[in-house]
């Protein structure tokens, strides 16, 4: 059966996932004009994925359908390079165009923004269930 741990078990996955989410959006963010990197070739988006985790298949209902987050994978945008001619720039090509990422900083602050609401919101859980589990054991008093 479900009980306070299980609350923050789910509100803390949740976090942690939230929080590699934030980290991505900042390395993408801050490399958005990274022409050369150690592989070669322009930095390139990362892009976190998700993927639900089972608290109890075998337990109660409850138990089986409820799920913790966990970061399945952080993978590389495979999208082309932005094109930009730069004749001056170092890593210019022979036809005078620099390869940047394609990285859009707007949408970058989206996600951002929404990865803080969704960290917010399981930060609220958590506070919540601590304020239940404490009045519980005031009851009991």
């Amino acid at each position: 059966m479900a009980d306070f741990f299980d609350t923050f078990a789910i509100a803390s996955s949740g976090l942690s996932a939230e929080r590699t989410r934030l980290t991505t959006i900042a390395s993408n963010m801050a490399n958005a004009r990274t022409t050369r990197t150690a592989e070669g070739g322009p930095y390139q988006r990362l892009i976190p994925s998700f993927e639900a985790e089972s608290l109890d298949p075998f337990g109660h209902a409850l138990d089986a359908a409820s799920s913790r987050v966990k970061v399945a994978d952080v993978t590389r945008d495979t999208a082309p390079p932005r094109r930009v001619y730069d004749p001056k720039h170092p890593d210019a090509g022979p036809d005078g165009f620099v390869a940047y990422p394609d990285i859009n900083v707007m949408e970058e602050m989206v996600d951002m923004m929404t990865a803080q609401r969704a960290y917010d919101a399981n930060a609220n859980v958590i506070e919540a269930a601590r304020t239940m589990a404490m009045t519980a054991i005031g009851i009991g008093k």
